[in-house]
């Protein structure tokens, strides 16, 4: 079963066969997987891999039994064999490039992010309309004025676009992406976006998140 094909909904209208919260996990123990194959363990239980992340061993449990049986009596998880197994799961098991449209301080930043080429996806491509930028070289990609983006998606077989345009900029930059035939975008851009149905997309706000850590922290300090 792919993520694509168990978080999306039926024609009846109910809720997705696997709830987000689930797939979010997902990477969550991916990440602390990799941590711990790169420290040579070779295996981990589920109350253990559970404790790491603060969940319990039900719900690490509960978690992969909506894709398969993965672990072994007696031994737990094999941590290798479950990093596959959740690549092939969350789709990563291959290599996606992508198109970053937007090349100010914040597309920069991330163009020198490696964490996306360590799982799996690779920036070939970044676009802009800044004269400032077009043409200049970053990380190794000549920026391109967006208006060859769907030039660019056809020539790449692109699927995902990285959005890191000034909010002011963003609902124009997302509707040339969507036409340009990018179906999933991850939008960086401080403003809630509006896509058709067919367009996954995930949006960070590093500031809103900012607000919530203050919650917290202020929160903890209250007598």
């Amino acid at each position: 079963m792919s993520i694509e094909d168990s978080i999306s909904e039926d024609t009846s209208g109910r809720e997705p066969l696997v709830p987000k919260a689930v797939v979010s996990r997902l990477s969550l123990y991916l990440r602390e997987l990799q941590h711990l194959h790169r420290s040579e363990q070779k295996t981990i239980s589920s109350s253990k891999l559970g404790r790491a992340l603060g969940f319990t061993a039900a719900q690490v449990r509960k978690d992969f039994a909506y894709f398969g049986q993965f672990g072994y009596p007696g031994i737990g998880y094999r941590c290798e064999e479950l990093i596959d197994q959740i690549k092939k799961i969350l789709g990563t098991d291959k290599k996606w490039p992508v198109v970053l449209v937007g090349c100010g301080n914040m597309g920069q930043a991330l163009l020198g992010y490696r964490g996306f080429a360590k799982q799996g996806f690779d920036v070939v491509a970044v676009v802009d309309v800044d004269e400032n930028v077009l043409e200049k070289t970053f990380q190794g990609l000549k920026v391109e004025h967006i208006e060859r983006l769907p030039e660019i998606v056809k020539r790449h077989e692109l699927k995902v676009a990285i959005l890191a345009v000034p909010a002011t900029a963003a609902a124009e930059a997302a509707e040339r992406i969507v036409k340009s035939g990018i179906s999933g975008i991850l939008n960086f851009a401080p403003v809630t976006l509006t896509v058709p149905k067919n367009v996954s997309l995930v949006e960070v706000d590093l500031a809103m998140e900012l607000e919530q850590l203050a919650f917290s922290v202020f929160q903890n300090q209250q007598p």
